[in-house]
Parts: structure tokens; C-alpha cells; sequence
């Protein structure tokens, strides 16, 4: 495992959030909330729109994520990276029509055991500036050292 610096940022990512995109994250996540499905039960509610599940998260951060995995000065090895556990943080919900911006950086790298752990930390913000979420990803590269 080739160490980098703790504090690697990754250039932003825009993701614009889509109506249907929630509605299909519900259908396949088993929500049956309405505010989920239905964009007339969300306004109905006081919503703009259908409010994304917080786990859709993982939606709109994966595009920021990717370089980070596949930085070469990582050197993650896929072939033995394990999902290691997910936190996160909520602020306002999401709904369809948001944008949502989201950058990454290294939090930690370390091995343990044999093992390196990679830990990343999400910060999502929409477009009026208020943060939606901060995650905290952890991943695990079995037999790493």
C-alpha cells in the first residue's frame, strides 16, 4: 500500500437530483412512503418535489467517490478491498430538482492487522449552500501489507 497524504481533496462533482432516479432508488430499496413515490403527496407535504430517501446518498456521492478509489497513488487493490462500513450525517432533505455538489477527501490510511483501512469523508451541499450530508466511508484491503 503506497500512503498518501491524510487531507487529499478530489475536485467536486455535480450531481443533478432527478425525480424519477428517486422514485426508481424507492422501488428497489423497498420504501413505500409516498413522499418517496408520489410528487403530489410530496407537495402535498410542503415538498418541491418526491424527497429522496437518505441512503440516496450513496447516489449522488458515488461520482465524487470514484476518483478517489481509482487514485493511482492509493493503489487500492480491488481484488481484496472489502466494504469496511458507511457513516453519515444528515442535514436538509433532498428532493428532485436539487443539485447536489459533492466533494472528498482522505480522512485516514493505516493497516492493521495485515490489513490497510482507506477512509474517506464526504461533504454534499445543495444549491443554496446547506450541507446534506457527510459521510464517512471505510473500506478494507484484505492482506494489504
Amino acid at each position: 500500500m503506497t500512503p498518501t497524504p491524510v487531507g487529499k481533496s478530489y475536485p467536486p462533482t455535480l450531481y443533478a437530483v432527478g425525480r424519477e432516479k428517486i422514485k426508481e432508488y424507492a422501488r428497489v430499496t423497498g420504501e413505500i412512503d409516498p413522499l418517496h413515490l408520489d410528487h403530489e403527496a410530496a407537495r402535498g407535504a410542503g415538498y418541491a418535489d418526491v424527497v429522496a430517501p437518505p441512503m440516496f446518498a450513496v447516489v449522488y456521492c458515488s461520482p465524487a467517490m470514484g476518483p478517489a478509489y481509482f487514485d493511482p497513488e492509493l493503489n487500492i487493490n480491488f481484488a481484496r478491498l472489502v466494504h469496511g462500513g458507511q457513516e453519515f450525517k444528515w442535514g436538509p432533505l433532498v428532493v428532485a430538482g436539487d443539485e447536489i455538489t459533492t466533494a472528498v477527501t482522505v480522512k485516514s490510511i493505516d493497516e492493521r492487522g495485515g490489513n490497510g483501512f482507506f477512509v474517506f469523508e464526504s461533504v454534499s451541499t445543495n444549491q443554496d449552500g446547506h450541507t446534506v450530508s457527510v459521510g464517512t466511508w471505510t473500506n478494507v484491503v484484505r492482506g494489504a501489507a
